[in-house]
């Protein structure tokens, strides 16, 4: 299948692999049962307008001032950068190849991310990803000449486009029902799957794209029934609306009880009703004053006709009681109080996984000890680094692409190469880095403190395990750097003697 794009196929092709078992949705592809040419078009309004509303509303949530600053502290820990350094850089120490095949890697990884102009735009393309739960990109390519490469990476709304996945069950010799993978790919259409103005069907028609032209990453989260992706501002929606609702009634609140209102106790004797009630009009409207400022004017002007529920209020007493009287009613008390307010705002913090005390901006920032730092802003650095490794698939499949466009590895060579590559990101956050130095403190301290037990209770190999958890190839590594130091002079005659200490024995 090769039907607006391209297709990246092995040379000899394997048959669909089978399992009684479905392939797990992460992905979000909308599983369909093969059939004819045009049945994979049938049954996708639901999903796919279930899926454009989310991607709506996550947007029309991040607009919101408290939500926006949160996501703000997450994409500033994830995407660290300035005009000098790149936010993110590869890392192939784990790569065993030739040299020569890590520079090609390393300087396509380099012609991805000028693609991506992700030096200068990667806070929006992690906030698209982290806000929507889901990232396309559409690869173009020159056709006459695929050993070009890349050459242009197309944003593509969410809301536009979707992967599909065909499956084919079917019985084995022995009864057991098995599912086979069939073809995927995906379903454009550029004016969005969502209701045509008039109609009550959802627009699921477009154009068949093959997979390998298109990239996607998604949050990984999915919905209980696991054919809808969600993004990580799903669990804010609850609290994000109970936070307004809570807002807008605190407002209502204080202004209807804010100002102190006069309430007149009008006597109207042994008057019939009819002449009561017109009695007590007359003593309105004589001395109600209600003075109005046109502000588009500049008009001052009585308004004696309206009456609105901050105005007087005028009770008639009959004879017999106290006569005519004027009380005030006082305003609400205790109207500075916003406890309800600020426990919806942790709440959502909360669920977002920032750390409360970020929500406080008199909050100092303190660069002290580790044993200072709160558990939260641990748990907040373990998942912004959470984060890193899900949108890395971004790189890894387009690094993929890349790679076998321009013959630099094949498709059978590079599940090998996927697993050695890393990836390195810039660091802000000074409590990840005071936590290494600190332990590396203790670890030298505890060494000096174990110096006259080496030889009779310990053995260096031993101390370079345990207290210093140094593993077997760091060992080897280190040995190595400081022999070739000793020859190059880097370690000078009276460091020698205390370097060949640090050896272990038998080595």
């Amino acid at each position: 299948m090769q039907l607006f794009g391209f297709e990246i196929k092995k040379r000899n092709e394997e048959p669909a692999t089978v399992s009684f078992a479905p392939k797990p949705n992460e992905d979000g592809a909308m599983v369909v049962q093969a059939g004819g040419i045009y049945g994979t078009y049938v049954d996708m309004d639901g999903s796919i307008r279930t899926e454009t509303e989310l991607v709506t509303r996550y947007r029309e949530l991040s607009n919101h001032p408290e939500l926006e600053l949160a996501i703000d502290d997450i994409i500033n820990e994830a995407m660290v950068g300035d005009s000098q350094d790149s936010p993110v850089e590869i890392n192939l120490d784990d790569l065993e190849q030739p040299d020569r095949i890590k520079d090609l890697i390393t300087e396509e990884f380099k012609n991805i991310l000028n693609l991506l102009e992700f030096n200068d735009y990667s806070y929006d393309i992690f906030k698209k990803w982290y806000v929507d739960g889901r990232l396309y990109y559409h690869l173009i390519v020159d056709p006459k000449d695929l050993r070009a490469g890349i050459k242009e990476l197309r944003y593509i709304d969410p809301r536009n486009i979707r992967k599909v996945r065909e499956q084919k069950k079917k019985k084995t010799e022995s009864g057991v029902p098995v599912v086979q993978d069939g073809a995927e790919y995906y379903v454009y259409n550029n004016k969005g799957f969502i209701k045509a103005p008039g109609s009550t069907a959802t627009n699921s028609q477009g154009i068949k794209i093959a997979k390998d032209s298109i990239v996607n990453i998604t949050s990984g989260l999915v919905n209980p029934g696991g054919d809808t992706v969600l993004s990580y501002l799903h669990k804010a929606i609850k609290p994000m609306n109970q936070l307004r609702s809570m807002e807008d009634s605190l407002v209502i609140y204080r202004i209807s009880r804010a100002p102190e209102r006069r309430i007149f106790y009008i006597d109207v004797g042994n008057l019939p009703k009819m002449k009561a009630e017109q009695h007590l009009r007359d003593m309105m409207t004589r001395f109600k004053n209600k003075i109005v400022y046109n502000a588009d004017t500049g008009e001052i002007r009585d308004d004696r006709k309206f009456m609105t529920m901050l105005e007087d209020f005028w009770l008639p007493r009959r004879e017999g009681g106290k006569g005519t009287e004027i009380t005030t009613l006082p305003g609400g008390q205790n109207l500075g109080q916003i406890d309800d307010i600020v426990y919806f705002q942790r709440k959502l913090y909360k669920a977002l996984n920032v750390p409360i005390s970020r929500l406080e901006p008199e909050t100092v920032y303190n660069l002290g000890r580790s044993t200072e730092i709160t558990r939260d802003e641990i748990k907040f650095a373990k998942f912004v680094d959470r984060l890193r490794m899900k949108f890395s698939q971004l790189f890894t499949k387009l690094l993929q692409r890349q790679l076998i466009l321009k013959g630099v590895v094949t498709l059978e060579e590079w599940p090998d190469f996927a697993r050695s590559i890393r990836y390195d990101y810039a660091i802000d956050n000074y409590f990840a880095e005071l936590k290494e130095t600190e332990i590396l403190r203790d670890r030298a301290q505890m060494v000096r403190d174990l110096d006259d037990y080496v030889g009779k209770y310990y053995s260096n190999e031993w101390i370079r395990k345990n207290v210093l958890r140094q593993t077997e190839e760091e060992i080897k590594e280190i040995d190595k750097q400081i022999a070739d130091e000793i020859k190059s002079g880097v370690i000078q005659q009276g460091d020698e003697e205390q370097a060949a200490q640090t050896q272990p024995q038998g080595r």
